[in-house]
């Protein structure tokens, strides 16, 4: 009685605090006001995922000039976009050299038996990469992506590296080679692939066409959100290949792409990492943007703050080394030291 009594006293406590999330970018089921089974099945999960579509919708418009009309109806119909050759051969091998002589702090995910490294490309970094400096601030690279987000703000940028890991062991696959989406709005993530990507070496993936909002995509939003409810899951749905028919939806197209090139794609569509037949080492140009969703506003950016631009990601990690001391949450990037892209890439615990 006495513990019932403080849950919901707790509860009480913290509507205020869960109410104001549901006009933010959380998507955790855990929380009582998200994760309402109730709510849920009145719509507050679709009416989240269409409210922050027409916001975005609303944004990109405001970006129409970064794209060109080609692109924009590629885009809009596929949700993603593809350009090859992105940079002159010379400078794309003058590009590649400085990130391979590149010593910089990284950190490390394991997932199942695949391993993400991640080098921040900081203002420190910068100082002594001229070519990634210079590449990181042309159109050519930041225009797309701040399109696909919907955002003019400078993303999370890195160096990633990415070690595939065959395994037949249930309990030792990479959860990111389900196809999922990242959350319940549109996001948008960029890889600049700086060597060619091989068909069976863990290829980005993405569904063409599954980040529209049809009525059948709808529908399978509202299940979700009620299964999720019931779990008090994540909001990173996944989705079987062989669901997708039931959606309307094509098969997915695999990046198998040469070096140089640079995709981006809204994350809110259905994607994974292809499967590696064998162990593969993925390194490319990493970036994400993921501001609050309900904003209105394309140019309202933390990196506007002292210390912050150029340090996104490394400020979010502090953030989850100080949880973690506390004892609140999983530690989850681990920091490895300086090292290169493609140094000492072995387990670790």
């Amino acid at each position: 009685m006495e513990d019932s009594v403080i849950g919901w006293a707790k509860a009480a406590f913290l509507l205020p605090y869960s109410l104001f999330r549901v006009l933010t970018g959380r998507k955790d089921f855990r929380d009582p006001v998200l994760g309402s089974e109730r709510l849920n099945r009145k719509g507050l999960h679709v009416w989240r995922v269409k409210t922050t579509a027409r916001i975005t919708e609303w944004r990109r418009r405001k970006l129409r000039h970064l794209v060109s009309d080609a692109e924009r109806v590629f885009f809009a119909e596929n949700g993603y976009i593809e350009r090859r050759d992105l940079l002159a051969e010379a400078d794309f091998r003058a590009l590649v050299a400085e990130v391979e002589a590149l010593k910089a702090p990284a950190r490390e995910m394991r997932e199942g038996r695949a391993l993400t490294r991640r080098i921040p490309l900081t203002p420190d970094v910068l100082a002594h990469s001229p070519m990634l400096r210079s590449f990181l601030r042309s159109e050519r690279w930041t225009a797309p992506i701040r399109y696909a987000g919907g955002f003019n703000v400078e993303p999370f940028l890195s160096i990633q590296t990415i070690v595939g890991e065959p395994t037949a062991n249930p309990s030792e696959k990479d959860p990111q080679t389900d196809l999922h989406m990242d959350t319940f709005h549109s996001t948008a993530k960029a890889w600049f692939f700086l060597y060619d990507v091989a068909e069976d070496e863990g290829p980005f993936t993405y569904v063409a066409g599954s980040h529209k909002l049809t009525k059948r995509r709808l529908a399978w939003q509202k299940r979700m959100s009620v299964l999720a409810s019931q779990r008090r899951g994540g909001g990173a749905f996944r989705i079987p290949a062989a669901s997708l028919k039931r959606l309307h939806l094509p098969e997915p197209t695999k990046f198998s792409v040469p070096a140089n090139t640079l995709v981006v794609g809204d994350t809110f569509g259905f994607h994974a990492r292809g499967l590696s037949v064998r162990r593969s080492v993925r390194v490319e140009l990493y970036a994400s943007q993921r501001p609050n969703p309900f904003l209105p506003f394309i140019n309202l950016d933390a990196a506007w703050l002292p210390f912050v631009s150029g340090r996104k990601e490394v400020i979010s990690w502090y953030f989850e080394d100080w949880l973690a001391r506390l004892g609140l949450r999983r530690l989850i990037w681990r920091s490895v030291g300086e090292v290169s892209a493609r140094e000492n890439l072995v387990d670790r615990p």
